[in-house]
């Protein structure tokens, strides 16, 4: 992640429009993510036979769902529209202030229709490995849905916090993804029994309605939602924590369209950070009397 631009830097119009990104990248992530839940779950997959342990399985099946996340953010996609791929996350920016309501609007509704298409591809795609884990559709386990709905907001609230941390460091900001995606991971390996770690509105809306799966839908909407906004209260009104912008990747290649950007555009400043301020040394204090 770069720091601002000179105001002279020529930057160009993406090829695609962030909402077309947005949605080629919520598929992606679906498609990887799905098609990882059919193969080592599916009913007759040879990958159950070979690897018997369900929390080995989860291990497998969280890395490559994290890491089709990770993949995109850093693809020609993500750099366009900031990869958010989860109507959370924008959410989230949008009570941030980060983001244009109109534009907010635009990317939950290309994230809900690339999650159904995604969702479309892996029924193509796997057949009858997906029809037996109903598509990837997340319900809750038998705890039931009060406790899955609280797992889904701790669980987002986690990852939009390390998400929000990472993106206020400049030297550590280009790792986001991998950060998200290692606890994305872990949360799948761990607590998928339990709701199903879905974190995502659109992700667990596409396969239910491949599926017609909504076996307490309200968890999947509630719990995430929930939890992102919550991480957004602790990172601004509690660490008071500056946000630069909606997106990671800031290069001369694309100029960028969310709002009060740092980096680029009529809100370009320099970056800092609203820390709060140290007292001075004693001694110091001392010899400015």
């Amino acid at each position: 992640m770069s720091g601002p631009r000179h105001p002279s830097a020529k930057m160009r119009k993406p090829p695609i429009s962030p909402y077309l990104a947005e949605f080629i990248g919520t598929a992606i992530l679906i498609v990887v993510g799905l098609s990882a839940v059919s193969v080592d779950f599916g009913a007759g997959s040879p990958v159950a036979n070979a690897i018997p342990s369900a929390i080995g399985r989860r291990l497998i099946t969280g890395t490559i769902f994290a890491s089709g996340g990770g993949l995109v953010a850093y693809s020609v996609f993500g750099r366009i529209s900031g990869a958010h791929l989860n109507p959370a996350v924008t959410l989230a920016f949008l009570r941030l202030g980060k983001i244009a309501p109109d534009l907010a609007a635009g990317y939950v509704v290309a994230q809900v229709a690339g999650a159904l298409v995604g969702a479309l591809a892996v029924r193509a795609i796997w057949g009858g490995w997906a029809h037996s884990v109903d598509y990837g559709a997340t319900i809750p386990g038998p705890q039931g849905p009060l406790i899955a709905v609280a797992a889904e907001a701790v669980m987002t609230f986690a990852l939009m916090e390390v998400i929000l941390q990472f993106m206020r460091r400049p030297d550590f900001a280009r790792y986001t993804p991998i950060a998200a995606s290692v606890l994305v991971a872990f949360l799948v390996t761990v607590e998928a029994p339990i709701s199903g770690t879905s974190l995502n509105p659109a992700r667990s809306l596409g396969p239910a309605l491949v599926g017609g799966v909504f076996t307490d839908f309200w968890v999947y909407l509630v719990g995430p939602v929930a939890g992102a906004l919550a991480a957004v209260f602790v990172a601004d009104r509690v660490q008071a924590a500056f946000v630069p912008c909606a997106k990671l990747f800031h290069t001369d290649e694309f100029a960028c369209h969310f709002h009060d950007c740092v980096y680029q555009g009529r809100h370009q400043r320099r970056f800092h950070l609203r820390l709060p301020e140290q007292p001075e040394p004693q001694h110091q204090q001392e010899a400015t009397r």
